[in-house]
Parts: structure tokens; C-alpha cells; sequence
């Protein structure tokens, strides 16, 4: 069997692009994958020609072997940009290898571990009342993690973001949550990586002691010693990864017990191929992976298989939950895609992922439609992280 074509298909299909990425073979067995590198597809796009000038003619089956020539194939290697063609790619491939033989992804990643997929729910609201009631209702629908989004900005200014007015009302709406759904539930909080550390220490500080069980991405991840500094100062664990482009970016946060969840994205990392290798190391650590799922079905399709056979899994990120709902999942064009049976996912039995895409409902992609993720700026006009 032989690579015949890679094929990129930008869609836009909620409220942003999607990149999927079509794997055909001579054998008439394609795969799908997904591209996690939202709102810069053009960049993820010229990576994946490059790479189709020397896969094409190869054996889909070597997967492994493909990953390393991709990764070594350039002077520069990595980066965000060229792991996001090769985890698109890499799923695609993986997915080729499970049709042609008969059995689920999983199969390949050493057989399943569990019987179904837990997720935790995003709850996003207008006011401290109304997020207290989602979280609640959340709670009442079978979920018992659920992931707190701060206060959107302003609604006269929405690119408009104060970190110190941000937690001040942060912090009051989720002592309010915590209180609305009791003890018993994992309560946790996503930051997108918009603070300082003293900004983060200080949200932490103003909270009683057990009211959140995770932080998310309170600062941006480029330096571990200002982790390592924020972790002197809180006892709150952190949740972090999901910018993460290899398994070298885990290493100082896997190895100094910077993290105490995993949030790995499969279609950032590298696919398959890296990620098994990431949550292999994390097991190690006694570190479970929380898997960054923010994408389409593609890449939830691809995720329920890597969740289903690690032994250290937690939670994989829904966002078609009450309060959440992004319309990502729910376009015609995407065939046979998971689908929730209460708070999680079922483990799918047919070979490969399981998912298929209507392609002739794909727009042309010569009509290529940008999309812009926020531009935050703080009140004196300068700019922030969205």
C-alpha cells in the first residue's frame, strides 16, 4: 500500500476554521486527521506540501518512520506550526492503519484500559448567578468535573482585558460555583494563559482552601522558572500543555513537577506517534493526562482512542456541554462522529477512528475564508494574551 495524495481541507464550522487533513492510499483505504494550529491554517497548510513532496509514494503503514523523517527532515526542525502538519498527518496515518487491518486505533496503542471516555464540562456565563446555576446544572446532568471560564470582557469594549479586575470577579463567581455544587465535585478553572505570576498567585490566594482542585494555563508556558516560581506560592494544582509541541516541552514540566495534569493535545504534539510517548513518561510521574480537546470531531474522535488505551487518563474537554455548546461538532459534514452518551464518551468498536467526512460538503479550499481569534488589550491600549 502506498501514500497517492495529502489533501487539506480549511472549514469553518462553529465559530472557527477547523483544518482537516485526507490521507489517500492506491488501495482506495484513506485516513482522516485534524490540525490543532487554529487561525493560522495557511501556515499549517504549506507545512503539510512540503511534507507531501516525499510521502507521497510511501507506505502508510510505517508510521513511526514517517514521524521521524518529517520531524528530521528540515534543518529547523519543530515548532508548533510543522508538529501540527505532522500530527494531522500522523492521525490520518494511524487511522489508514486500523481500516486496513480491521480494528479500532486503540488496538494499535496497546488495546483498550477502559469502558468508556469521562469528560469535564466548560461552563461560561454572564453573571456569578448564572454560572453557579450551570455548574450546578452540569452537576445534575452527569458531570463531575467541570472546568470554570473566567468573566468575558466588557460588553462595550469585548478586546478589552485587566488581569487585576479579571480576578477580582473571577474569584467571587467561582467561590459562588464551589458553593452551588457542593464539595463533592472537581471544580477547576481555565486562565488561557493571561496572567503574571504575581497576578496568578494572587487569584489563588483570594480563594478559601479547597475551592478549586486545578488551574489551567495561568501564564504562558515558554519559561518552567516562572512555574517553578508560581508553584512556591500556591498549592493549587496546575493543568498544563496544551501549547505544548513535543514531548522536549513536557520534559522540565514532566521532570520538576511543574504539572499535576497533563493538558496534551493530539493534534498540536505530533499525533499518535508523540503522544504515547508523552503520557508514557507522565505515567511515571504519576501525572494523568486531561487532554486539550477545543477542535471538532476529528480531533475528539482521535483523543477517545488515545484516552481508551493510557492507563493514566483523567478527563478528556467537552465542549458541547450546557453553557458551552460551540456548534463545532454538529455540522453536516462530519459522518459517524462521537457522540455523548451522558458525561462521556462510549468506545467506538469499528476500524480506525470511526469517523468520516462528507466531502462533498467541504468548501473549495482555493476559497479560503480567515478567521481571527481576539485581540485582548489591557486599558492603557497595549496589547495582552487573548
Amino acid at each position: 500500500m502506498k501514500i497517492t495524495a495529502i489533501k487539506s481541507f480549511p472549514v469553518v464550522v462553529g465559530d472557527r476554521n477547523q483544518l482537516l487533513v485526507k490521507v489517500e492510499t492506491d488501495r482506495g483505504i484513506y485516513g482522516w486527521g485534524e490540525s490543532g494550529m487554529i487561525s493560522r491554517e495557511r501556515a499549517v497548510m504549506g507545512a503539510i506540501e512540503h511534507y507531501a513532496q516525499f510521502l507521497i509514494g510511501r507506505d502508510p503503514m510505517r508510521a513511526g518512520a514517517l514521524w521521524q523523517e518529517m520531524y528530521r527532515s528540515q534543518y529547523f526542525e519543530g515548532g508548533r506550526v510543522l508538529t501540527a502538519a505532522i500530527a494531522a498527518i500522523d492521525i490520518a496515518l494511524y487511522d489508514i492503519k486500523g481500516k486496513a487491518l480491521g480494528v479500532p486505533v486503540y488496538e494499535l496503542l496497546g488495546g483498550r484500559q477502559r469502558d468508556f471516555i469521562p469528560t469535564f464540562a466548560s461552563v461560561k456565563a454572564s453573571t456569578p448567578a448564572r454560572m453557579a446555576e450551570l455548574a450546578k446544572t452540569v452537576l445534575d446532568q452527569g458531570w463531575s468535573c467541570i472546568r470554570l471560564n473566567p468573566p468575558e470582557p466588557p460588553t462595550e469594549d469585548p478586546t478589552r482585558f485587566e488581569p487585576w479586575e479579571s480576578i477580582n470577579r473571577t474569584a467571587e463567581w467561582v467561590i459562588a460555583a464551589r458553593e452551588a455544587v457542593g464539595r463533592g465535585a472537581v471544580l477547576g478553572v481555565e486562565y488561557h494563559h493571561r496572567l503574571s505570576v504575581a497576578e496568578a498567585a494572587s487569584f489563588c490566594q483570594r480563594l478559601p482552601a479547597g475551592t478549586l482542585d486545578f488551574l489551567e494555563e495561568p501564564i504562558r508556558d515558554e519559561t518552567p522558572d516562572a512555574y517553578a516560581a508560581l508553584r512556591t506560592l500556591t498549592t493549587v494544582p496546575f493543568a498544563v500543555g496544551e501549547e505544548f509541541a513535543s514531548k522536549w516541552q513536557f520534559l522540565p514540566y514532566i521532570e520538576r513537577g511543574l504539572m499535576q495534569y497533563a493538558r496534551l493535545d493530539l493534534c498540536n504534539v505530533g499525533g499518535f506517534t508523540e503522544a504515547v510517548k508523552v503520557a508514557g513518561w507522565c505515567e511515571a510521574h504519576y501525572i494523568d493526562l486531561m487532554p486539550h480537546n477545543p477542535l471538532g470531531p476529528v480531533c475528539t474522535a482521535a483523543t477517545v482512542h488515545l484516552a481508551a488505551a493510557i492507563p493514566n487518563f483523567a478527563w478528556l474537554e467537552c465542549r458541547e456541554t450546557p453553557g458551552d455548546d460551540t456548534g463545532r461538532h454538529v455540522s453536516p459534514i462530519f459522518l459517524n462522529r462521537p457522540r455523548l452518551d451522558g458525561a462521556r464518551y462510549p468506545v467506538p468498536t469499528t476500524p480506525g477512528l470511526g469517523i468520516d467526512i462528507n466531502e462533498r460538503a467541504l468548501p473549495d479550499p482555493a476559497k479560503f475564508v480567515f478567521t481571527e481569534l481576539p485581540h485582548f488589550r489591557r486599558a492603557d491600549g497595549s496589547h495582552t494574551n487573548w
